[in-house]
């Protein structure tokens, strides 16, 4: 029975513990692939390597390669486009490859002696994060190699109801948006699979091992699990609240809080006025959000050693607050009020070289013109929303929880 200690009640089991559970009979007499990360915990905080490891001595399985993606095996890799390469991991004896580094997408030799590619990555709801299209590619590779896939799920950190933000244009295809989806696409990772198999990946061989007790209204810090940082830069919940907004100043000259313990969280920069942004913001009448006055000077990344200005994000109701919209609205007044200063960050960016980074993370070229030009928060959203509207059931029909 896995149970709540502090409420006491059931809570929910992730793939990996009903794997476990179930004495991995799935993987049984297989040769196994594990994709995983620092993350890839059981609700025990035992990791996925030591529970595939303890298997393999059992003579469940044979565990034959261990693979990462970005940010490396154990998170050890900041930033986007900083990449790792493998090596044979000294506690389980499999070797390690890397998925960000010369290859994104496992190759024919990677897969030779693998029947099964298991995949437990901690993803965190936004199209941006790039496990999702790691993931992706695995599958591509699956169904050339006639591997099968096994996706053990785990909850989207942010709930399953809200869906926000621009439908991708695939004229702005990336490693932050390798196929359609919204930005806040409210899927778990293994509903992200079976969207992408029946949309992209018709031919590899899927199974989904599903969550239990988890529905779709729980926030991360709701299920009774321990949260383990999916990447260096997400160490909270209410980090991965904020992201599907906050991200976006990634392809500008604000700083989105990396250097600090909060990131995406903070932001702000040394020609902002910490007390004016704060004020015209919270003018808004953003939904579930205030935003209290701050200074914080980076340890790296943006403005390292600098004291800059801007604000904390208090998130005080998840079920109205809209990250998406609130990190627009922040953009605009930041150009209405610090024109001179503020910059779009130009290529590359998560491997696009050409076009700007802001365009390939929106997923379309006609949100910042409208940004620039000082447009009503509320006709921008229209826009998005009607763009995304048509393939609403696309995102429905791929879903398995309630």
């Amino acid at each position: 029975m896995f149970l709540n200690k502090e409420k006491g009640k059931q809570m929910v089991q992730t793939g990996l513990d009903v794997l476990i559970a179930e004495d991995f009979a799935l993987l049984k007499n297989k040769k196994v692939g594990l994709l995983c990360n620092q993350a890839s915990i059981a609700s025990d905080f035992r990791h996925a390597i030591e529970r595939f490891k303890e298997a393999h001595q059992k003579g469940r399985f044979e565990l034959k390669a261990l693979f990462g993606p970005q940010h490396g095996l154990f998170g050890h890799t900041q930033d986007n486009m900083i990449e790792w390469e493998g090596y044979v991991d000294h506690y389980s004896g499999a070797t390690v490859y890397s998925l960000y580094g010369e290859h994104r997408k496992p190759t024919p030799q990677m897969l030779e002696n693998i029947d099964v590619l298991a995949v437990d990555l901690q993803d965190v709801g936004a199209r941006y994060y790039t496990f999702i299209w790691t993931m992706a590619l695995c599958m591509e590779a699956c169904a050339e190699n006639n591997v099968q896939m096994v996706v053990l799920d785990r909850p989207n950190p942010i709930g399953g109801r809200q869906v926000e933000g621009p439908w991708l244009n695939m004229d702005f295809k990336s490693f932050v948006g390798w196929h359609p989806l919204p930005v806040r696409h409210g899927l778990t990772i293994g509903e992200v699979a079976i969207y992408l198999k029946e949309r992209f990946y018709p031919a590899v061989q899927l199974k989904v091992v599903q969550l239990k007790n988890w529905r779709r209204s729980m926030y991360f810090d709701e299920t009774g699990l321990p949260w383990g940082m999916p990447s260096p830069n997400m160490p909270t919940v209410d980090t991965a609240v904020v992201y599907p907004g906050m991200c976006l100043l990634e392809a500008t000259n604000i700083s989105e809080g990396r250097g600090t313990t909060r990131p995406f969280e903070i932001f702000g920069a040394p020609w902002m006025d910490h007390w004016q942004f704060s004020a015209r913001m919270n003018e808004l009448g953003l939904p579930g959000v205030h935003f209290r006055p701050l200074e914080f000077q980076p340890t790296f990344n943006k403005y390292q050693g600098e004291v800059c200005r801007g604000c904390f994000i208090h998130v005080y109701d998840r079920s109205q607050f809209k990250p998406f919209l609130t990190t627009i609205a922040l953009l605009r007044e930041t150009i209405q009020l610090y024109g001179s200063f503020f910059q779009w960050k130009n290529p590359p960016y998560e491997y696009e070289y050409h076009k700007m980074p802001f365009d390939i993370l929106v997923g379309n070229d006609w949100l910042r013109p409208m940004l620039e030009q000082g447009a009503p928060l509320s006709e921008m959203e229209v826009k998005w929303q009607n763009e995304r509207a048509p393939h609403s059931s696309e995102i429905e029909e791929a879903r398995l929880y309630e």
